[in-house]
């Protein structure tokens, strides 16, 4: 059996970390929004057993370590079934960039083999196996804004908001996620950016949008913050760091301005992987 599928990356408009949790989780805020950068993926479901994973990017690990190769493993387990699983990853959404795509990799596989075998596993076991692949899954298995509270696994959709235009510019260096979170310093123990604000003006983003893991990210890497504010100067609405980075992106008002800035990015930052895409806004 033969299965292709797409599967979109992330921005975080806002992260607030609000607390470590007695586990070594942080409790989080997050506005998540779904863009239309993707990683495609094709699955070949056979009689024999056995997991294989190859991958067009260099450097992406093409076995246990890798997230879509554990989600395989995960859903076959939870299903009862012995088959054999290779899957094909072409990667655009860049790895360790801020933007998801190891967990939306990961989504992609538990509803490709879902849906191969008909629906096997309830939306709800899908969503105990994706949390416990990584607390960004849960978000990729819908595709849709949430604000995401917990860890990131509890997630509240969101309608109404514009499908931003944006021009991303990852610079060629990695961000350890972990590193990121253990250099953090807390400095607030609830959220302060309320959704309703800027779901009643959705393009006043200067009080709601904010990323508290960029004072360790722009810190330790200079770049990610002339990124931030080069954008700015190009008179983006906004722009902020993904997740932890290094990615940043900007927030522009029409599609023709995001197509200058694009421009202008790939010449100033022509050793960074920069994309204009928009954001994924579909009615909830």
């Amino acid at each position: 059996m033969h299965y292709e599928t797409s599967v979109p990356a992330k921005i975080n408009l806002w992260l607030e970390v609000i607390g470590k949790r007695s586990d070594g989780y942080h409790e989080l805020s997050s506005l998540m929004l779904p863009i239309g950068v993707y990683d495609h993926m094709e699955l070949e479901i056979g009689r024999g057993g056995g997991i294989s994973l190859e991958c067009d990017a260099a450097g992406i690990p093409t076995d246990g370590q890798n997230l879509a190769w554990r989600a395989a493993a995960s859903w076959l387990d939870a299903a009862g079934i012995e088959r054999g699983v290779h899957i094909r990853l072409h990667k655009n959404i860049p790895s360790g960039a801020g933007l998801g795509g190891g967990s939306a990799d990961a989504a992609a596989v538990l509803l490709a083999m879902n849906r191969v075998f008909d629906g096997s596993l309830s939306v709800d076991r899908l969503e105990e196996l994706a949390v416990k692949l990584g607390a960004d899954v849960p978000f990729f298995l819908h595709q849709r804004p949430a604000l995401a509270t917990g860890i990131g696994e509890k997630l509240q959709w969101v309608g109404g908001l514009p499908r931003y235009p944006l021009v991303l510019v990852k610079p060629p260096i990695t961000v350890s996620t972990g590193w990121v979170y253990k250099s953090l310093k807390l400095t607030r123990d609830r959220s302060h950016i309320k959704l309703a604000r800027i779901l009643t003006d959705p393009w006043r983003l200067n009080d709601a949008i904010r990323n508290d893991l960029e004072a360790v990210t722009l810190t330790e890497y200079p770049i990610v913050a002339e990124i931030k504010n080069w954008l700015l100067e190009q008179d983006a609405v906004a722009a902020l760091m993904s997740g932890s980075g290094p990615a940043v992106f900007g927030i522009f008002r029409d599609t023709g301005q995001a197509e200058g800035v694009e421009s202008l990015a790939r010449q100033k930052w022509e050793q960074c992987w920069v994309a204009r895409t928009e954001a994924l806004s579909p009615d909830v």
